[in-house]
């Protein structure tokens, strides 16, 4: 299950059901066999940058922010992954420069930090390749007009 949610400081005109599906068609193909539980929280730069200056000390925004979880619920017994954190303007901005919809930004930034709390990384060559892949793969299943960065 995925629980989106929309910070009060952006108004996006996007539809929210087209990023859970995105979230649900990465999980399904990166981990076929889990059934879990993440957020989405689409916010502003600040809070991007806030976040990104507390957790990794780099005092800047940024497009996508992953926080893994280790926590199953004891009534559910479903694992929670953890939450993934969008810029929305970030994702404007990309989507313009890159001459194509926020929608397609929005859901490739999905993919990417959903791939993030199921433990893919892009710190080595190899692990770029394998993570670019499944994120191509998705992109690919929603029809998505993008292809990873």
């Amino acid at each position: 299950m995925v629980n989106l949610q929309v910070s009060d400081t952006i108004q996006p005109a996007v539809d929210l059901q087209q990023l859970e599906r995105a979230a649900n068609a990465t999980v399904n193909e990166a981990s076929p066999s889990i059934t879990a539980e993440l957020t989405i929280l689409l916010t502003d730069d600040n809070k991007l940058h806030e976040l990104n200056k507390e957790f990794l000390e780099i005092d800047a925004p940024t497009d996508v922010l992953s926080f893994p979880a280790d926590f199953v619920d004891p009534d559910s017994e479903t694992p929670y992954l953890g939450d993934v954190i969008i810029s929305y303007p970030r994702a404007q901005e990309q989507a313009e420069a890159g001459g194509h919809r926020v929608e397609s930004e929005l859901e490739l930034l999905v993919i990417h930090g959903v791939l993030h709390l199921l433990g893919y990384d892009h710190t080595g060559e190899e692990d770029k390749a394998e993570m670019w892949a499944v994120q191509a793969r998705v992109l690919a299943q929603l029809g998505s007009p993008l292809s990873p960065p």
